[in-house]
């Protein structure tokens, strides 16, 4: 009796203490090296304060971690006023007042100015600028057959490109790269100008001149948080007290720390803490061997559980729709237009309806799987030798019987080298899935990319590959271990 007691007790105490637990709160971060920065300088101060924190660092661009604060998938994140204004509102006349009214109208609000500007500059090499005697934008005028490289999403938001090309009458027809490579293009001389922040940190690694602004077209880029009007009190009372700790040079300094000195964001970020004496105990972020074995086991996690949810649905599909052609080719029509579909575009698609995470990550490897697995299942029973569906038929099997008895099993390492297939697809568009929160190898890769660190990229890039690798070998022996030697060789 006693121990029945213990045990109700025990119960309604877990239960208790899961009603009273307070939720993480969840920071996030952009791709970009000083973004990833803000968001550990956030994530590490709230955590050293006894607020339980969880990171998404390196969502993809601003409409995709906007759309992340809207939802609830995140509760804050670093942003910028021009950014705000620019790309999420299109107002580039938009006052502090009516931003604060538009971020209202969304349950947001700009919570706390850092104390710097980080605008949006164009950037030269110096030795070029020398060469052709150039200072500011207007000076590009003169030099129609510069080659511009310009992120996608400077490429196009309202502050960037069109505007730019526009008040300055620019002739150059700009092209589209990934942030982190530009800077390598343009010393490598493969680009001529590209985008870049003003206190980016590889300014100097690169020689690179910031170009005047003569004419004023980028707005203010007051950095600070961005939150949810429902961020516990206790959250906003601590970011509140990180209002005016960073100054553009200070900024600056943090970046170069990343960029030259090859420290992690979360090193820099609590060394800058402890320097400020607003962290004053805890153990310094070391770079560990179990990062690597966590990435690799999410990123299994996520294919996985992805070919897995393929093999559920493609390989019944088909063999329902397999003795009827219109169908089966439907199917495949089906299945061929998701694989048409781009990872980041279905990516961004699905955050709306399945918000961040594994859960979007895996159904869209799910859908990537599809098409593989259909159409060598259909294959493998469309390739059954037609003397054998006779002879099953005058013996009087049903339709039903003669797929399960004869055909599928004949349709086997067909039906193996799809899934296969499908496995190896899932490996590598699964890197893609840090974009949306999801972790796996594609984390070290990506933001290895932004730091301008290799050790990072190889980091995701070998495991991903050995994978891979494995998956191909793995395969191997389950054709041999399950499909008879004559079929093997044939």
């Amino acid at each position: 009796m006693k121990g029945l007691i213990l045990m109700v007790f025990l119960c309604f105490a877990v239960c208790g203490y899961s009603a009273v637990a307070k939720p993480p709160v969840v920071v996030g971060s952009k791709t970009f090296s000083e973004s990833h920065i803000l968001a550990e300088v956030a994530a590490q101060y709230l955590a050293a304060n006894g607020v339980p924190v969880e990171r998404k660092i390196g969502l993809g661009g601003t409409l995709i971690t906007y759309e992340a604060l809207v939802q609830g998938e995140l509760d804050v994140y670093p942003e910028y006023t021009g950014t705000l204004t620019g790309a999420v509102f299109d107002d580039l006349s938009m006052d502090t007042a009516r931003l604060g009214e538009a971020l209202d109208g969304d349950g947001l609000e700009f919570l706390v100015p850092l104390g710097f500007n980080n605008s949006y500059a164009l950037a030269i090499t110096e030795a070029l600028a020398t060469r052709l005697s150039i200072a500011s934008i207007s000076d590009l005028a003169a030099q129609p057959d510069l080659d511009i490289g310009l992120s996608l999403e400077f490429l196009n938001r309202g502050d960037g490109w069109p505007e730019l090309q526009r008040r300055y009458a620019l002739p150059q027809q700009a092209k589209g790269i990934e942030h982190a490579l530009a800077y390598r293009a343009l010393e490598a001389g493969q680009l001529d100008v590209a985008d870049a922040y003003t206190t980016d940190g590889n300014l100097d690694l690169y020689s690179l001149r910031l170009l005047d602004d003569d004419l004023g077209v980028f707005p203010a880029y007051d950095a600070g948080y961005l939150s949810r009007k429902d961020l516990p009190n206790r959250a906003r009372e601590l970011l509140a007290e990180l209002e005016g700790v960073i100054d553009e040079t200070t900024m600056r300094a943090l970046n170069r720390r990343v960029a030259t000195d090859g420290l992690s964001p979360e090193v820099v970020a609590f060394d800058f803490l402890a320097e400020k004496a607003l962290v004053l105990s805890g153990r310094r972020p070391t770079n560990s061997g179990s990062r690597i074995a966590h990435n690799t086991a999410v990123h299994l996690k996520l294919t996985a559980t992805a070919v897995a949810l393929g093999c559920l649905v493609a390989i019944p599909l088909a063999l329902l729709v397999s003795r009827s052609p219109g169908i089966a080719g439907g199917l495949q029509y089906v299945a061929s237009l998701l694989q048409t579909i781009p990872a980041l575009a279905l990516l961004a698609l699905l955050i709306p309806l399945l918000g961040l995470g594994q859960t979007t990550a895996i159904f869209a490897l799910f859908l990537y799987s599809l098409l593989p697995i259909v159409r060598n299942t259909l294959a493998g029973l469309g390739g059954v030798d037609p003397l054998l569906k006779e002879v099953a038929r005058s013996l009087g099997l049903t339709p039903a019987q003669q797929i399960l008895s004869i055909e599928l099993p004949l349709a086997v390492p067909m039906i193996i080298a799809g899934i296969k297939t499908a496995a190896i697809i899932s490996i590598g568009t699964a890197t893609l899935a840090a974009f949306v929160g999801a972790g796996g190898l594609g984390e070290p890769i990506i933001t290895g990319l932004t730091l301008n660190n290799n050790r990072l990229i190889l980091e995701g890039a070998i495991p991903a590959a050995c994978l891979a690798i494995a998956t191909e070998v793995i395969f191997g022996l389950i054709e041999r271990g399950f499909v008879p030697a004559h079929l093997r060789s044939s």
